[in-house]
């Protein structure tokens, strides 16, 4: 039997599997990873801009662009490498920090120190469950918004404090590093901007970022994830799981079976191990296109019919 690899810490599994199958990336349905089944297809957009490589990157230009679409002042944007590079700048900026698990584990991988009662960080839509925060969140000081524009249909909630996001989620292009910080204010951004490696953006997403811009869909994205979302809940639910609700470009499977992960790898589609957020007996998984959900469904069902997933 095929050795599935372990699942890493932040999904995007697909091509390790793939090797493993003997497969080319492209024939695995990699639901570990939350991207955009619906985003343009950004090497096609990317293509004619290839000569930008024998340049270095306009980073100021692409900033002011980007703030604009956003909706916030230039001076107050940062241009980042990725959510990641945001994530790593911002809390080496503030040193101290809070959170309140399950959450996405950057946070306390990138702050100095986590202590109860300091600034808090916080995803929303919340990272592992998928639900977008109420009125009654406060006392948040680090909002990531890397799925929001996915989920609620806009780059930016423009809350007190610093929201952090990823054009990687929204355009489904991880190996396009683009992220951005905002700041509460100028000051703040000037700290954080001196942080980042100079040319930390690359030359091929500063002269691409335009097209993708153009291209932005985020109200048609978020409603027509939400209709794909429903569509893979009943699929999931007609093979005995239980999602729990979500507004997010994926759904959190609770009491996911044992070796579940492992068992649809076999069948060539991959879903997100929790573990990394100490969630061992759920999965998540990302909401998919037809095509993809047609897949996760003929596996789910070679899976209940063969009783493999009780093997790891």
């Amino acid at each position: 039997m095929t050795t599935i690899p372990a699942p890493g810490p932040h999904g995007g599994d697909g091509p390790r599997v793939a090797k493993a199958l003997g497969l080319r990336p492209e024939q695995v349905v990699d639901l570990s990873a939350s991207l955009n089944p619906f985003a343009p297809d950004v090497a096609a957009l990317a293509a004619p801009h290839l000569d930008s490589l024998g340049r270095y990157p306009d980073v100021e230009a692409a900033e002011c662009l980007l703030a604009d679409a956003v909706g916030v002042p230039g001076a107050r944007l940062v241009l980042t490498a990725g959510g990641s590079q945001a994530i790593a700048l911002v809390a080496d900026h503030l040193r101290r920090g809070w959170v309140e698990e399950p959450d996405f584990s950057l946070y306390r991988r990138h702050l100095s120190r986590v202590d109860v009662g300091a600034l808090r960080w916080r995803s929303d839509p919340h990272n592992p469950t998928g639900r977008l925060a109420t009125a009654g969140d406060v006392r948040v000081a680090v909002w990531d918004e890397a799925f929001l524009p996915l989920s609620a249909g806009t780059w930016t909630r423009g809350r007190p404090g610093w929201g952090l996001g990823s054009l990687t989620k929204a355009f489904a292009c991880p190996g396009l590093r683009l992220g951005f910080a905002v700041a509460p204010d100028e000051r703040a951004a000037t700290a954080v901007r001196r942080r980042r490696p100079a040319w930390a953006v690359g030359s091929l997403g500063c002269a691409v970022l335009p097209e993708l811009l153009a291209r932005a869909d985020l109200a048609g994205w978020t409603a027509r994830i939400a209709a794909a979302r429903a569509e893979l809940t009943q699929v999931l639910r007609a093979h005995g799981l239980v999602p729990l609700r979500s507004d997010a470009p994926w759904v959190l499977v609770a009491a996911a079976p044992e070796g579940l992960r492992a068992a649809l790898a076999r069948h060539a589609v991959v879903v997100r191990d929790c573990r990394s957020f100490g969630l061992p007996d759920h999965v998540r998984i990302a909401v998919p296109d037809a095509s993809g959900l047609e897949r996760l469904d003929a596996a789910l069902a070679r899976v209940r019919d063969l009783g493999d997933h009780d093997r790891p």
